[in-house]
Parts: C-alpha cells; structure tokens; sequence
C-alpha cells in the first residue's frame, strides 16, 4: 500500500482549462464514458464481472474539471444514466486524484483513507467498484493510453493550484470573476 506522504498537495485543474469542460453537458460525458468502458472491459461484461452495478447508478464527480457522468448497467452493458435519475452511489475527485487511481501511482485504499476521493451513498457498491477495479489488469490491453495518463498526472502535479472554493462557485461569478 502507498504512503500517504507521497501524495503530492492535491493539485487542481486551472479554472481557465476546466472551463471548456464545464460547458459540455453531463450527458454528453456519460454518453462518452460508456462507449470508452463497454469497450474497455468488454470481457469482463462478457463474465458477469460487472453484474453487481445492474440497474444500479454510479455517478462520478471530477470536482475541478468540473464533469460528471452517471453510469448504470442494462442488458449487460453499461449505459448512460440520465442526469436527473437518482444515483446509488457517487464518487468525487479532483482529475489529478482519479488520474492517481487510474495510473496506480497510488492505491483506492490511500486515496479513500486521506479523503481525496470521497465516496456517497451506497458503501456496499462502493467496495464492489473498488474491488473490481483492484483486480484489473489494464496493462496490456490500454498500454500507451497508460503512458499518455501517466504524463497527464505528471503534468497536473506541476499546475499551479486554486483553491477549492473556486469550484463551487456558479459558472457566471467564476467568469467575473477571472475576468481584469
């Protein structure tokens, strides 16, 4: 297991990169998402590895990019849920954190524990995911894309940060706000 004090501070996205994001519908994300990941763990859909999130919504939250898309599984496949469906459990992050998880620069356990990841809701499903994604082996099926993200989390570590408190802020004041 990683050691806390390797985390870097938790770098944020610059506002003025995450504000193009934010003009993206929700939707539109979720609708991205599950394309990549029907893809992406295609056998593990095909092994009912993924059977627990069925009917179930997983809505995830990248506070500082400011996205969000909610998942649900169908059929056995992995489908866009609507952004005002309720969701059963939700995870919330800053992109370098996911991008920590993703890469295995650090572990779901450390990044749960130092509450850089939180998660709502449903803790039952929440271990389900974590155990799922734990048990990955993404190496060989997305290796260059691996590389690619890992000089995104790189890269973000070096951004100058903002406070948290300017990502809460409505999309006009945090436009005002950064305007001379």
């Amino acid at each position: 297991m990683s050691n806390a004090t390797n985390i870097p501070e938790n770098p944020h996205l610059p506002a003025p990169l995450a504000l193009p994001l934010s003009l993206v519908p929700s939707t539109s994300y979720s609708s991205m998402m599950v394309k990549v990941l029907n893809k992406l763990f295609a056998p593990e859909l095909a092994d009912g590895e993924l059977d627990f999130l069925n009917e179930k919504v997983m809505r995830v939250d990248v506070v500082d990019a400011r996205l969000s898309f909610s998942i649900t599984l169908r059929n056995g496949s992995l489908c866009a849920a609507g952004k005002n469906q309720p969701h059963d459990l939700s995870i919330e992050g800053s992109i370098y954190d996911f991008l920590l998880l993703a890469t295995r620069r650090e572990d779901a356990d450390t990044l749960f524990f130092n509450r850089r990841l939180r998660l709502g809701g449903d803790t039952e499903l929440g271990l389900y995911v974590k155990n799922f994604l734990d048990a990955l082996e993404l190496d060989e099926r997305i290796g260059p894309f691996l590389k690619m993200l890992d000089g995104m989390t790189t890269l973000i570590s070096r951004l100058p940060s903002l406070p948290k408190s300017a990502f809460k802020l409505p999309l006009p004041k945090l436009l005002r706000r950064n305007l001379p």
